[in-house]
């Protein structure tokens, strides 16, 4: 049930609540009605009323906006337990922007949190947390676009990090250390370091973690990545992959790993492994400058490839790819 507030403004606007909600079922003929009244009970409500608390003048337009977005979504097939999440929990942390523009903050919340769903490489729960986290400190709305992107890339989107850092810049300091979790320090020293080791991590914990490796795939016929088992290549951002005919790179860092799309000709142009002189692999025992790492994989077939900053180790008894810290 929605609450007596909500009903109140909607009563107040019925004649034009109802023609933009029959245009929607005119535009979308699959149109869930009942998708549609629970997002209103579910989400819109929560916004109304933080209007009406907040900003009464504003509630009326709030509700029309937010009542618009929804229809949308609901048009597109879109209402995910996520979505909900986002329009329940995150929006409000940002009180100032969704009342100033309601379709505008929900339409980048919800667009960004659908990305990383369907990513399929991301944790969407870890982005929520993050974003809520530095709300307070988040002033408009190229800040907010800004911490998004960072939130992205420390929530699993790999690929991500070069563009989040770079876009960093235009942050005020004190926000800048704070999305990327760091507590103390500059900016320019933090940027520094960011940039020169994709698996750096504020959080001494993370970084520690990091040393033990990352397996990233499985067996595509348990949801996984691979359906044979994969061979690498080292690639300029990452690693050129050949699972089978099917040919991928694979960017990987302290945050997440990512494939995308490649062709054989990327994967069968050579490049020289960066990291040659760094690691070495004897029988199962893989020695990465002073570190050794005794491998659990059969050593007939096993090979260690490094590009920069990352060493990947492959097996033709494995789907997966373990992944480890030159550094």
């Amino acid at each position: 049930m929605i609450s007596s507030a909500f009903a109140q403004v909607l009563a107040a606007g019925r004649p034009e609540f109802n023609r933009r909600a029959a245009e929607a079922r005119r535009r979308h003929p699959n149109f869930d009605a009942a998708a549609f009244a629970g997002l209103l009970e579910t989400c819109v409500d929560g916004v109304v009323q933080l209007a009406i608390q907040c900003a009464p003048d504003r509630a009326g337009g709030v509700a029309m906006a937010t009542y618009d977005v929804a229809l949308e979504l609901v048009g597109q097939g879109q209402g995910s337990p996520l979505i909900v999440q986002v329009w329940r929990e995150l929006a409000p942390s940002y009180p100032q922007l969704l009342l100033a523009q309601p379709a505008r903050l929900l339409g980048m919340l919800t667009n960004a949190a659908l990305h990383l769903e369907r990513s399929g490489a991301a944790r969407p729960a870890q982005w929520l947390a993050l974003m809520a986290a530095l709300a307070p400190q988040i002033g408009d709305w190229q800040q907010l676009a800004t911490v998004g992107q960072v939130c992205a890339w420390r929530a699993g989107l790999a690929h991500f990090r070069t563009g989040a850092i770079e876009a960093a810049d235009a942050l005020p300091e004190a926000l800048a250390l704070s999305v990327f979790g760091a507590t103390h320090g500059s900016w320019q020293a933090l940027r520094t370091v960011l940039l020169d080791d994709p698996w750096w991590s504020a959080d001494e914990a993370a970084r520690q973690r990091t040393q033990q490796g990352r397996e990233f795939g499985c067996f595509s016929g348990f949801g996984g990545a691979f359906a044979m088992p994969p061979q690498v290549r080292p690639a300029a951002d990452g690693f050129w992959v050949r699972s089978g005919e099917r040919y991928t790179l694979l960017v990987a860092d302290a945050c997440g790993a990512v494939l995308h799309g490649a062709t054989a000709d990327e994967y069968e142009h050579l490049q020289a492994p960066a990291g040659r002189d760094a690691c070495s692999l004897s029988g199962q025992r893989l020695t990465i400058r002073q570190r050794q790492i005794k491998l659990s994989l059969p050593a007939q077939g096993l090979a260690a490839t490094a590009n920069q900053h990352t060493v990947a180790v492959t097996s033709p008894y494995s789907h997966a790819i373990l992944l480890l810290p030159l550094r």
